[in-house]
């Protein structure tokens, strides 16, 4: 579970190529799925990507399943 530490005033998160908790940048980018077709650009979809700003290891994750 994401922290807020209150010394850098940011997120701490598990970092896999850390082995541990370390400052990460969350964003959430729109992401266009499917073909580019007419309707692609009703396709976007949200996903939270978070950079650790320790290691530039790089995660993202979509965040509507329906």
């Amino acid at each position: 579970m994401a922290t807020t530490n209150d010394v850098s005033n940011g997120m701490t998160e598990p970092c896999e190529v850390c082995e541990m908790d370390t400052l990460h940048e969350v964003t959430v980018q729109l992401v266009t799925e499917g073909d580019e077709g007419e309707n692609a650009r009703y396709s976007r979809e949200p996903y939270r990507v978070r950079e650790c700003q320790r290691c530039g290891n790089r995660e993202s994750q979509r965040m509507n399943n329906a």
